[in-house]
């Protein structure tokens, strides 16, 4: 999504600027006072995810939420950095430049590996972890090697890319779309959605982020992770198993898992409070 083209109505964008680090244009929301929390969206996402999240969290703390590298309204300055060990680097150096020292990362699905992967070379113990729907899980047996192979096959053809966009726009494919991660969410979401789906920037920079995204070298280093964590996840997830958190959770010394009945995926979304009241209640701690 050109950020000159940004919609007036999109949610927090009075908190909303550009910052230029090499070698992205990023797209940052900021706001608040106190200790720190970095927000990260999920693979597809942007910083609308945390619409109802944010606000609740200003009442204490000084919030940054970003999108990800192509993704939302962050323009992509490398197509060769859209990994997850790139994207983790590429936001510690945006950090870094400003000076943020987060108390606390809070990543949703592919978002909470990124937050691992921060924390996990930089030895910052002190920071905690916050994964909501955690994906810490590879695509097992031939959708491990066809996905990532039809993900930079579409990747690399901008006319694919278009195709893509515009097929997903529609609003029936949206509710498809948020309906197979076992989530209800309101009209203003599947807006929000339509908006960015449709957006063939956007989806390039999905497509990039699929092709080159590989977790084993995080999964193999969860039991070297010291940081305070907590997964939150929701049973009706039909896009990352509940399971997933929790064999993550058992892996690591000092996590701990939490469980939302009656929710799916986008569970921050569905119902804000209640993820709010454990966000809050671990923090706290």
């Amino acid at each position: 999504m050109d950020w000159g083209k940004q919609p007036r109505d999109w949610p927090n964008i009075e908190h909303s600027r550009q910052i230029i680090c090499p070698p992205h244009r990023w797209h940052v929301q900021e706001t608040g006072t106190g200790p720190t929390i970095l927000l990260l969206h999920g693979a597809g996402g942007s910083t609308h995810s945390w619409r109802d999240i944010l606000p609740m969290l200003t009442k204490n703390y000084h919030v940054i939420a970003l999108d990800l590298p192509g993704q939302g309204m962050t323009a992509l300055g490398a197509q060769n950095r859209c990994g997850l060990n790139e994207m983790a680097e590429d936001i510690a150096k945006l950090l870094d430049q400003e000076g943020w020292h987060p108390h606390a990362i809070i990543g949703h699905s592919a978002g909470a590996a990124i937050a691992l992967k921060m924390v996990c070379p930089r030895g910052d113990t002190a920071t905690k972890v916050i994964g909501i729907n955690a994906a810490l899980g590879n695509f097992k047996g031939l959708a491990g090697i066809a996905f990532p192979i039809i993900a930079k096959v579409l990747a690399a053809s901008p006319f694919i890319s278009n195709m893509f966009a515009a097929a997903n726009g529609s609003e029936a494919s949206v509710q498809r779309l948020i309906r197979g991660t076992g989530s209800e969410i309101d009209a203003e979401g599947r807006r929000l959605y339509a908006a960015i789906v449709s957006d063939k920037a956007h989806v390039s920079g999905t497509l990039c982020m699929m092709s080159q995204w590989t977790l084993d070298k995080l999964l193999a280093n969860l039991p070297q992770i010291t940081n305070e964590t907590l997964f939150i996840t929701s049973d009706n997830d039909k896009a990352v198993p509940p399971e997933t958190s929790k064999r993550a959770a058992q892996l690591m010394p000092n996590a701990q898992l939490q469980t939302i009945p009656n929710l799916g995926h986008l569970a921050h979304e569905e119902n804000p409070q209640a993820v709010f009241d454990l966000i809050t209640e671990f923090l706290a701690i």
